[in-house]
This record gives structure tokens, sequence and C-alpha cells, in this order.
């Protein structure tokens, strides 16, 4: 399996603005964009750390996903959330011939945290051995930092301030978040049930 990330997200739509006002960084002053690079490294990184705690795409952004065989033949889980909308799905067999499935045959079936590729007959399409799947899809709250729920964005800030403050790295723990952080996301993280095969 193999989830590629096909667009990032635009320098535009990141809060570097709100991030200062919750640093408290003085304004009004000649150079008061110089750390902006430097603030938007840190929002990116700190979006990039809940995002992967969670399952959850902050921003809106196209993915594709690749497996070589269905979890169950009906449906497929989507491996992050939230979906809205499936835009392509193409079979490939062994020998590179590509089949692009038409959109009557499957449908998406949203859900926050177990999005899922859903066949509208019996079965989802054939991955002929050695072949592949490949999903295109879009996930994300919304194209702005405005669509993010509001505890998740406030839990972006606040790891994004204590990578700020700890970016010399010292007193920074093992890959641990900041508990204000981890109680704000918990309720969005996706919990692993059978072996890693359900979530709930």
């Amino acid at each position: 399996m193999m989830l590629v990330e096909q667009t990032t997200v635009p320098g535009t739509a990141m809060p570097v603005a709100q991030f200062k006002d919750h640093l408290r960084l003085g304004t009004g002053f000649a150079d008061d964009g110089v750390q902006d690079a430097v603030l938007e490294t840190y929002l990116r990184a700190a979006m990039a750390a809940i995002e992967a705690r969670t399952g959850k795409v902050l921003i809106t952004r196209a993915y594709t996903w690749t497996l070589t065989a269905w979890r169950d033949l009906a449906s497929q889980a989507l491996p992050v959330g939230p979906v809205g909308a499936i835009t392509s799905l193409t079979i490939t067999d062994r020998l590179g011939a590509e089949e692009v499935i038409n959109t009557d045959r499957y449908t998406l079936e949203p859900d926050l945290h177990r999005p899922k590729l859903v066949s509208t007959g019996i079965c989802l399409p054939a991955i002929p051995v050695a072949g592949q799947v490949e999903i295109g899809f879009d996930a994300g709250f919304g194209p702005d930092w405005s669509d993010i729920p509001a505890d998740l964005s406030q839990a972006v800030l606040m790891l994004a301030t204590y990578f700020y403050e700890h970016r010399s790295g010292a007193g920074m723990g093992q890959g641990d978040l900041p508990f204000g952080v981890s109680a704000l996301i918990q309720k969005y993280r996706v919990v692993r049930l059978f072996g890693g095969g359900g979530a709930a």
C-alpha cells in the first residue's frame, strides 16, 4: 500500500498572522514579515504531526492510494479522512495495461473516521494477480484554515508554538505531544481494533 499526496497546502492557506498573534509577537515594525517563512515551517510541521496522530487531513489535498488487494470485496476503508470525493479508480494488470473504472460501479461512504469506497453492486472491481488498483480522492475538512474544527486548529497553534519555543531541541521529549495538544486531538484519533483491522 502506498499513499501519495498529489497536492500541497498553499502558503496562502497557512495562518501565519494568527500564529503571530498566538505567540504575541510584536507588530508594526519594518521587519514584521522577516520571520514569516520560519513560522510557516513550524505550522506545517505541527499540521503534519497532528495529521499523523489523528489520521485526519486538515486542509484539503488530493491523494492517490495504491493497493494490490481489497481488504473486503464489497468495500474498502480509506487510509485518511474526512474524504470529500473519490476522483478516480484505475486497475492496472501485471503488464501495465490500465482500466479506468466507471463511476457508476462505486460510491463514497462518508465518515469522519473510516470513509469507505463501496461497490454499487456485489463486489468491487477485481484486481488481477500481480496487478494493483489506484484510488484517487480528495481529503480534508476544507480548503481554508477556517474550515478546520476549532479544537484541531488550536492544537496546531499550540504544537507549532511548542516547536518554535523549543527550536534548539532542548527540553523536547521523545516524540510525545504536549498534554494540552493530546487532549484536544484525542476524540479525532482512530482506535484500532482486531489487530489493526478496524476502527472506532
